[in-house]
Formats: structure tokens, sequence, C-alpha cells
């Protein structure tokens, strides 16, 4: 019964809202991801400066990073080869494309509505939007709840699964000992807050990330005359012009767009949450920074693992076998038996990261709901507890459920997101004016916005000077501007 309900919603309804509502901001924004595709990395760059004693924008992009690329990448990816054919990986690609300005509008309206914690950091995510920007607090705490369920609880169990037995497969260590392992592992990085959270996450994002990439790009350069046969065959499959996988045409729709939407969560409100703990000068910044996310996780990780599953050989039509499986076998076929370790390895640190990702999720959701202290260390004594049984116990039952809320929690993500689309849109073209006036870093004024509830901490009525001075008004003495 989970599985039927399952499939319906995540599967039918909320593919259709999470592609039509992307499909609506991004014409209705004249292409906000493309207009600002070369700025990404010009923000990107910028992001690496941070302010002492807050977190940048740099380690709010690792942090939702540790999120977003994750098993999906490896075992998503390979799922949506298996069902869907190579054309799955189109539809993927098509999926990432709208959701990049789905996660430009949800980020930038987290750090609109983001609060100061009062310890120098700040708070944020949808239910914060919903509370302040839509005035109902009902709706904030029904997503909050979902939240906790959903990323705080059910997939921590079932990450710890994931991890504790892949490294059973690849290296025959016991999923209890690992288990409690990484209970201890995360525990010391839980104690550290938020700030040593964004710090782990600063550093094994960018090794894991370049890590597997570098070993994919590898597979691929050893065949690299077979790529544009292989991208002909990915686009022809997509539209069911292959012979080969002429019948996948429905399924290579259906599996692309499915787990393109779970693999870059962009529209689902998970990534906003960390999205706001940034330190900006500008909401429309973070919201680049997050568009740029969606396109490294999609366009750049998922197609590294599509491509190494479709040249290694080892993938035929009808291949039979889940997605981990399928990524192992396919590396090992052209680099050997060490293949299959390294992908347990990668995995392993792909689903830590993913674990702090998600405990930050629900940790944020209770602090929305409560500032009790007792109730956060409760949290964390039972996120540890589920680490240590999750790595004994096949939480399938449980993902089938969590799924289900999680599909809860984008319905309502989005319905606010149709919503407050005008305050985005506002936004943005404070932004786009900014950059066209020559300001390479905008500046966010918020006695423009002196209609939107803001928090006078977060975004203060006088801001400071914007980045360039040749952009200032003319006339004005340097040590005034």
């Amino acid at each position: 019964m989970l599985e039927v309900i399952n499939d319906f919603l995540s599967g039918k309804v909320l593919i259709v809202l999470i592609v039509g509502l992307g499909s609506y901001f991004t014409i209705r924004s004249r292409f906000v991801q493309l207009r600002h595709f070369f700025h990404m990395f010009a923000v990107f760059r910028d992001s690496l400066k941070g302010s002492a004693g807050q977190l940048s924008s740099f380690q709010a992009l690792m942090l939702s990073l540790a999120g977003r690329v994750g098993a999906g990448n490896i075992a998503g990816v390979g799922i949506a080869v298996t069902l869907g054919g190579p054309g799955a990986v189109f539809w993927m690609w098509v999926t990432a494309l709208v959701g990049m300005s789905s996660s430009f509008f949800e980020c930038t309206l987290a750090q609109v509505y983001k609060r100061a914690d009062g310890d120098g950091l700040y708070r944020g995510g949808p239910a914060y939007y919903i509370q302040h920007g839509l005035k109902l607090k009902g709706m904030a705490v029904v997503f909050s709840i979902l939240l906790l369920v959903t990323y705080g609880f059910a997939f921590i169990g079932l990450q710890s699964y994931t991890v504790t037995h892949s490294l059973q497969n690849a290296f025959a260590f016991d999923p209890q000992h690992t288990g409690i392992v990484l209970a201890v592992l995360l525990a010391i990085t839980f104690i550290g807050g938020i700030k040593r959270i964004a710090s782990v996450s600063d550093l094994l994002v960018p090794i894991k990330t370049l890590a597997y990439i570098g070993v994919t790009l590898y597979v691929i350069g050893t065949q690299i005359e077979h790529v544009p046969a292989m991208l002909e065959t990915i686009f022809k499959s997509a539209f069911g012009l292959d012979p080969a996988f002429g019948g996948l045409l429905g399924s290579a729709i259906v599996m692309g767009v499915k787990r393109g939407v779970f693999a870059n969560e962009a529209g689902l409100g998970s990534a906003p949450n960390v999205a706001a703990v940034a330190a900006v000068k500008h909401p429309g910044a973070q919201g680049v920074v997050q568009a740029f996310s969606v396109f490294l996780d999609t366009f750049v990780i998922c197609t590294c693992t599509a491509l190494l599953i479709l040249l290694s050989g080892f993938y035929t039509p009808g291949f039979e076998g889940d997605g981990i499986v399928l990524t192992q076998n396919s590396l090992a076929a052209v680099v050997g038996d060490w293949g299959r370790m390294f992908v347990s390895v990668a995995l392993s640190l792909f689903v830590f990261t993913c674990i702090l990702y998600n405990y930050y999720l629900g940790e944020n959701s209770l602090q929305f709901l409560t500032r009790n202290r007792a109730a956060l260390m409760t949290f964390r004594g039972l996120v540890l507890a589920l680490v240590v049984w999750g790595s004994m116990q096949d939480l399938s039952t449980v993902f089938a459920f969590a799924d289900i809320t999680m599909t809860c929690l984008a319905f309502v993500n989005l319905m606010a997101l149709a919503l407050l689309f005008k305050v985005g849109m506002r936004v943005m073209r404070d932004y786009d004016e900014q950059r066209r006036a020559g300001i390479s870093q905008p500046v966010f004024d918020s006695s423009k916005f002196a209609d939107l509830d803001l928090d006078p901490q977060a975004w203060p009525a006088n801001p400071p000077a914007a980045a360039n001075p040749e952009a200032q008004p003319q006339g004005v003495p340097a040590t005034q501007r």
C-alpha cells in the first residue's frame, strides 16, 4: 500500500508539480538560471570570502552539496539508467535545468526571511518564509514537523543502513561496529553545532566530489572516442528514436525526471534551510549560488556516473540489479576490482555528509518549533541511537513512508513558492538592476522592501556600500561613499 501511494504521489503528482512550476518560474524570470550562468562562477568565487564569526556563502554551498551530492548520484543514476535506458539521462538534465530556477527562488526567499538566532548566526527556510511571508503559522508548523520526521529521523536511519552494509560488502566490516564508529564521529561533529558541521562539510564535500569526478573522468577519458556516439544515443533514446531502447521511452521520461528531482532536491524545500545560514550582501547572490549547486549535482556529477555506466561496456539493456552494483561493476570493468572498493568508500563519504545535512535540517526544524535546550539534546541522542539501530535493520518500509512525507513536504513548499513568487521576482529584479548598473556584488537595501516582515538584525536599514566604487554616485568624496 505504501508503495502504491508513494508511486502515485512522488512518481506522478510531484513530478508534474515540480517540472510544471519550475518551467513557469523559468519563463517568468526570463530564464534566470541561463542569464546568470556565467555569473554563477563569479559569485562562487566571491562566496569563498566570509565574515568573522559568520558562515560564508561557500560554507552554505558545501553544506547544501553535502545533501544534494549523495547516494542518488551513484545509486539513483544507476536505477534511472537500468529502468529507463540512456534516455533517462537527458530527462535528468531537463529536470535540473528547470530545477535551477526553483532553487534560485526558494533559496532567495530563505535569505529574505531569515532570522538572526542570537549567536551571530542565522536560521531560515520554508517554515520561516511561510510564517513571515504568508503569515500562516500553522502551515509553517506542519512543514517543520514533516521536515523533522523525514530528514531528521527516517532518512538518517536509512543512510546508516546503506553505508554500513556497503562497507560490509566491500571490506567485510561488521555493520554494528561500523554503526557505533559512525555514531561516535557524528556525535563529535554535532557537539560543535552548525559551525563544526559546516567545517566538516568544507573538508569532506570537495574531497569526495573531486575524487569521484576525477575517477569517472579517467574512465570517460579512456573511452573518449565513444563519447560522441554515446551522447547521440542518449538524445535519441530520450525521444524513442534508438531502436535498442525504443520501448523504454515512457520509462526514460518518468525515471529521468523522478531521479533528477530526488538527486538535486530543487523545489523540495530542503536546501533553503542551509541556504539561509550564509551571511551575504544580497539574497539573490545565494539564489545564484544554490542554482549553481543544482548544476554541479546533476549536469556534472550525475552525468559522470551515467557516462561511467554507459561507456564501461558492462551495462546492457535489461540489466537486472540495484544501482550501486551497476556503478561498482561498471567501474571495475575498466579499472579492476579496486573500483568496487572505491565506489563503497565514495558512497560512505557521500552518506556521511548526507547524514550531517539531514541532521541539520532536523535541528533547524526543531529550533523553529522550540528553542528548548533539552529538546535539542534529546534529538541528538535519538539521532545517534537511530544511526546504530539503523546499521542493523533493513529500513525499506520506513524509507517508503519517508518518501510519502517528503512528497507532502514538497507540496507545502511548492504552494508557498507559488504564493510568494511575486516577492521573489521583486528581489530578483533588484539584483538584476544593480548588476546592470555595473555593481558586481549587489547590496540588499531593506528600506525598499519595508512592506515585508524582515529581520532588522539580518537586513539592516542602512546596508554597507556596494562592491565597486565606480558604480557609486559621482561627486561624492571617496571617504563618504
